[in-house]
């Protein structure tokens, strides 16, 4: 019986040493949740109002829900009288190893929240990366996929596209074709360009503005190089400069003019 007694007395003692804690820990817990979901909506509210991606939005929720969630719980561990030594030098050193296996990935993510944040490209841009061009087809935290113009796929490590040039065609809005003519010096400069001028209206994909642009680039031995550079979209860019380099043959063909070859010029360079 005396055993008996001196184990309830022990109970009694910790239940009266842990109650106050655990009403503590509760009402830190209920008040902590509330005010990290404000802190999520503020934070939400913030991310929209400066014009972050939807892509990026909802990451940085999470990051910040996550965050704040686990520094609640650590602190109702210590009101709870938790040693919280060996727990945060456990975590420090998987955290350590995650970060040492996954140096790539990580790279990667940092990029790519560089990329949806600082956004030098977004979603349907036609950009240049080394000698890849296409569309953007998704940007994700930790590669962009982009479409070519014969309909492959390529997924490109977001690392690799803060460490390069990027070339983005869509940013301006418009994409100048240019498609170099080696022409004999005895047509008349003046007629060949109203004749290219004038059909160049029946193209649809051809911009009215900014008005095309109909020059002398360079002159050859036997012959002058005339550079016709008339607008587009970049959607349309590459059905411009087939449908220019199409109504320009036929219009040759048409007037009797020669198109002559010349070494380092061909119907149709298309300067990128």
């Amino acid at each position: 019986m005396e055993k008996i007694y001196h184990y309830l007395d022990l109970a009694t003692d910790k239940i009266v040493f842990y109650i106050p804690k655990i009403i503590l820990a509760a009402f830190i817990l209920w008040l902590g949740l509330k005010i990290i979901k404000n802190i999520v909506n503020f934070t939400n509210g913030i991310l929209k109002k400066y014009n972050f991606t939807q892509d990026i939005i909802p990451f940085i929720i999470s990051l910040v829900d996550i965050s704040f969630k686990v520094g609640l719980f650590l602190l109702i561990a210590t009101i709870l009288g938790a040693d919280l030594t060996g727990i945060i030098a456990v975590l420090a050193a998987v955290g350590f190893a995650i970060g040492m296996a996954l140096q790539g990935s990580l790279g990667n993510f940092a990029s790519g929240i560089l990329i949806l944040s600082l956004k030098p490209f977004k979603t349907f841009d036609w950009i240049l990366i080394d000698d890849y061009y296409g569309k953007v087809e998704e940007i994700g935290i930790f590669s962009t996929k982009i479409i070519t113009i014969d309909e492959n796929t390529i997924i490109v490590p977001n690392s690799h596209i803060t460490d390069t040039i990027i070339t983005n065609f869509s940013e301006i809005g418009t994409r100048r074709v240019e498609v170099l003519i080696p022409t004999p010096y005895t047509e008349s400069f003046p007629r060949v360009k109203k004749l290219i001028f004038d059909a160049m209206k029946d193209i649809p994909e051809i911009l009215k503005e900014p008005k095309p642009l109909i020059e002398i680039d360079n002159f050859d031995t036997h012959n002058v190089i005339i550079a016709v550079r008339p607008y587009t979209t970049p959607d349309h860019y590459w059905i411009a400069v087939r449908k220019t380099r199409a109504m320009i043959k036929k219009l040759y063909h048409e007037n009797g003019i020669k198109i002559a070859y010349v070494e380092g010029y061909q119907l149709g360079d298309i300067a990128e």
